[in-house]
């Protein structure tokens, strides 16, 4: 599959939730940050970006198709935020996007809401997979009664229509990166650092453990083994606090929980030599990195994936043959100094 760098920037939107769980969260910020990096500028992509900055869109459903969007959880704001991208654009196309996304991060609720979608009469499923075997079965099985399946995020192990999701390695790479000048800038060469991850599946998550391993090497500090609180940021602190106890120099947190939890240690802790590195971008975190518990955070761009999960699906409804494209959705580096 082809892959192809996105540049894009601000998608400001608002959204009702719907979904397998009542228990979501308002949205609080939906500001996308800026894609660092370049992109060639075709006049195709000249004419899209043009359409998105007058609130318009390129792309026109035949029919008024039935979409599922499908995230790993409802409550994290990087999936609200992904929602509100999706149901701005399914407006503009004319197309209906029902939420249906579990209260947790957990394969069998996950599955549950494929398996609900299904029996819906859903046309078209976006889904970020929680686990990318797990969930294999249920989208196969929707994928023979004719649904087509676009991954936003994180894919799993069946073909789709498409993806669009960060370059999770690269990010990672890039958060272990700020992390290792953040210490040499104190002196310190040599030291142990801890990462808090979701679980041992995501494929997200586990792009971003390796890219932050490959940031390190060659140098004197020591990975210690990734430890997982499903996206709790208790959970995270908890174990945050343990590799504080240690004696660690640094922790990543390779999502919006761990981040949180990761930030929260540090403060408590009151050690401001400790450097903190997150991935993914909510108050919390904005707050954690302005406060100075975190260095930085290497903010994703949920909204731009939910829009264009659903031009894709709209598009593969219609017809168009997208031959199972990977597109990158860019990732910044976030911290205090941006937050100015």
């Amino acid at each position: 599959m082809k892959k192809k760098l996105i540049l894009l920037a601000t998608l400001l939107s608002a959204a009702m939730l719907f979904g397998c769980s009542s228990d979501k969260q308002d949205a609080k910020d939906t500001t996308a940050a800026v894609t660092e990096g370049t992109t060639a500028a075709g006049e195709e992509k000249a004419t899209e970006e043009k359409a998105e900055n007058s609130g318009e869109t390129t792309v026109k459903a035949d029919k008024p198709y039935k979409l599922a969007l499908i995230t790993m959880d409802s409550l994290d704001q990087h999936w609200v935020t992904l929602n509100e991208g999706a149901q701005a654009e399914a407006k503009l196309v004319g197309v209906e996007v029902k939420f249906m996304s579990p209260d947790t991060k957990d394969d069998s609720k996950q599955i549950e809401c494929v398996n609900n979608a299904v029996a819906g009469g859903v046309d078209g499923i976006m889904i970020a997979a929680n686990g990318p075997d797990a969930i294999s079965a249920s989208l196969k099985e929707a994928q023979a009664q004719g649904i087509k399946i676009v991954y936003v995020d994180s894919p799993a192990n069946v073909d789709a229509e498409a993806s669009f999701a960060t370059n999770n390695k690269q990010g990672g790479k890039t958060a272990g990166e700020e992390m290792r000048k953040a210490l040499e800038a104190q002196g310190v060469t040599e030291g142990t650092i801890g990462i808090i991850s979701t679980n041992a599946s995501t494929q997200s998550t586990v792009d971003r453990d390796s890219g932050f391993r490959e940031a390190f090497e060659g140098s004197k500090f020591t990975i210690e083994e990734t430890q997982y609180c499903d996206g709790d940021a208790a959970k995270a602190q908890t174990i945050a606090e343990n590799y504080i106890t240690k004696g660690v120099v640094g922790i990543f947190g390779a999502n919006e929980g761990s981040t949180v939890g990761t930030g929260n240690a540090i403060k408590a802790s009151g050690d401001s030599k400790i450097i903190g590195v997150g991935f993914d971008k909510s108050d919390n975190i904005k707050s954690l990195i302005q406060d100075g518990y975190l260095l930085c955070t290497m903010a994703q761009n949920p909204d731009v994936m939910g829009k264009m999960g659903v031009d894709a699906l709209v598009e593969s409804l219609n017809g168009k043959d997208l031959k199972g494209e990977t597109v990158d959705t860019g990732v910044s580096v976030l911290n205090k100094d941006k937050l100015k």
